[in-house]
């Protein structure tokens, strides 16, 4: 450590030095310098200062006298450096590691920079320098200190020094590490390599696309100048034939992020998607996004408008935000349309759920089946009826056969789930409930086997009612409920949405709030359900319970028979990765 403060001691003098050759000394007060060189030299170790080469050859070129200033230096000198590199080569002769003491050093340095740090003394730097200091330079190659200066980037945004920092961070290459750094959003030249490493990784990782799409959409929110010069970068790689649809379902979730954050970005939307050529149309849906709810009027307006020789573009009521509206209107229970108006509205959600436009050579070329989009509304129809009227399960035994007729199309899917979710989620339901699956959620099962796009809602839906505290059910009750729900995430999983319900159910393993006994039902039931091969991530994941004595210990048999052993032996003798 003692050698390590030395060369950085050197390399900083040398600096100085250098600089120090274009000044002409020859023009400042002598007695001034020797006051300020002894103001300079009467402070706590500034023989360790980097500027003490420069400050010495001031002092003597102005007169001063060597052994006066060698005192002074001596009598000043703490050595609480020195004194720092003897303690920590005494805890490592100690025994404790090399690597927890540096980290030790740094954490403190860390708190103490934190603490006292002054952004105008940081900016003369450069000014007193000229050129970037070389320490600084090998300061951002250290995962350590690039981490303080996010902090202190994000405490001090007007720092002249911290915001050429990022830059610096930023043409290293760490720009990865910075995404939710607001300094990044002040320079265009950070933002967009951000932006670009943002972009990428969501590409790069469909599976995790929820975390990737949540960490861009918070850095493209920073800011209206942030959110409009993004949307459009991504607007034009949406016009790309390979990942343009990709770009435009990152575009849809950034904007949902702002939609979640209280900003009205419905004129960007509109302005990006072609609606300024067809204005009764924009102006309808602008009325309602704007105030995030339907009405009559534009209604009537947007049906006229898609119903016409020249349709406007299927984008517009492509907007999550006004689909959503839609479902709403047609499957949350209780909601009571107009009905000479509602066909309007069962004719727009079956119209954009069923109708595509092709690529042509002069353009945007539509394209659909007449007796799909017939039957697309039928569908609509049928269901929304059955969700309209507040029905127990044992009353909805009629209805099943035409409900699971209508559950092939996805957009009725999609209005089931929201129908469900309102429906279970009352704090009566399971109370009044009889059956030891209500015929709501053994929807979700048809609805996660028919679509599989559809397998995250489902599993956000059943995790609500896994975690809901259901205090009116005695306590038997309620775990029955939740074995029951667990049956679901069992059938999710076998119809393929296999690592998001392992991964949640090991999570709530490990945080220890859940009873065992519900583990290891559902520990059991997959063991029933699957049989080899298996996929690496899925071993990984599911072995360490399966393993685990408090959740398998009473699932074993003397021998290898059981299904607890065949699959620890069959992983064990086929993955050689197994965690």
């Amino acid at each position: 450590m003692e050698e390590d403060y030395e060369e950085r001691h050197w390399d900083g003098g040398d600096v100085m030095d250098e600089e120090s050759e274009g000044c002409d000394d020859n023009l400042e007060n002598p007695e001034l310098v020797l006051a300020e060189c002894a103001e300079k030299f009467s402070t706590p170790d500034y023989i360790m200062e980097p500027g003490i080469f420069s400050q010495l050859k001031r002092y003597f070129q102005s007169g001063g006298n060597p052994v006066q200033v060698i005192e002074q230096l001596s009598h000043n000198y703490t050595a609480v450096a020195q004194m720092a590199n003897l303690i920590a080569e005494w805890l490592i002769i100690g025994g404790v590691k090399v690597t927890d003491v540096q980290a030790m050093v740094e954490n403190h340095l860390k708190e103490m920079i934190l603490k006292t740090f002054d952004p105008k003394k940081a900016d003369t730097i450069f000014t007193e320098e000229g050129e970037t200091p070389a320490w600084l330079t090998e300061l951002i190659e250290h995962p350590t200190w690039r981490s303080l200066i996010y902090r202190l980037a994000e405490e001090y945004p007007d720092c002249l020094m911290l915001n050429f920092t990022i830059k610096l961070i930023s043409d290293a290459g760490f720009q990865g590490e910075i995404t939710s750094i607001s300094t990044a959003a002040q320079q265009l030249e950070v933002f967009s390599r951000v932006l670009k490493t943002s972009i990428t990784s969501f590409l790069a990782n469909p599976e995790e696309w929820q975390n990737t799409t949540k960490e861009c959409a918070k850095m493209v929110c920073h800011g209206q100048h942030t959110y409009v010069y993004s949307q459009v970068v991504i607007n034009v790689l949406a016009r790309e034939h390979k990942g343009g649809s990709s770009m435009k379902r990152l575009s849809q979730e950034i904007t949902r992020c702002a939609q979640k954050n209280g900003h009205d970005v419905t004129p960007i939307t509109m302005a990006l998607n072609g609606a300024a050529a067809y204005p009764s149309a924009c102006q309808a849906l602008t009325s309602m996004l704007s105030k995030n709810t339907l009405n009559p009027a534009d209604i009537t307006v947007l049906f006229k408008n898609y119903n016409s020789q020249d349709p406007p573009p299927m984008d517009l009521i492509r907007t999550p935000q006004f689909l959503e509206l839609l479902v709403d209107a047609l499957f949350k229970p209780g909601i009571k349309l107009n009905p000479d108006h509602k066909p309007k509205y069962i004719h727009l959600l079956a119209y954009a759920a069923s109708v595509c436009e092709v690529q042509a050579k002069k353009g945007q070329k539509r394209s659909w089946n007449k007796d799909e989009l017939k039957a697309t509304i039928q569908a609509v129809e049928t269901v929304h009826k059955i969700c309209n009227v507040n029905k127990g399960s044992s009353e909805l035994i009629g209805d099943l056969n035409n409900l699971y007729q209508c559950l092939k199309y996805p957009v009725v899917s999609v209005g089931v789930i929201r129908w469900v979710e309102c429906t279970v989620t009352e704090p009566s339901y399971f109370k009044l409930s009889t059956e030891h699956t209500p015929i709501h959620l053994a929807l979700l099962d048809e609805v996660a086997t028919l679509h599989p796009l559809l397998h995250t809602q489902v599993l956000d839906l059943l995790v609500r009612l896994f975690e809901s505290k259901q205090d009116e059910l005695e306590i038997l009750v309620q775990l029955e409920m939740r074995k029951m729900v667990l049956d679901r995430m069992v059938n999710l999983l076998c119809s393929g949405c296999v690592v998001p319900v392992v991964k949640y159910i090991k999570q709530c393993w490990q945080k220890g709030d859940t009873d065992i006994s519900l583990i290891r039902y559902f520990v059991t039931e997959v063991l029933e359900a699957v049989a080899p091969p298996y996929s690496s991530e899925f071993v990984n994941l599911f072995m360490p319970m399966v393993e685990n004595d408090e959740i398998t210990g009473t699932m074993r048999g003397d021998g290898e028979n059981d299904p607890v052993s065949e699959f620890i032996v069959y992983c064990k003798g086929h993955y050689t990765t197994v965690i």
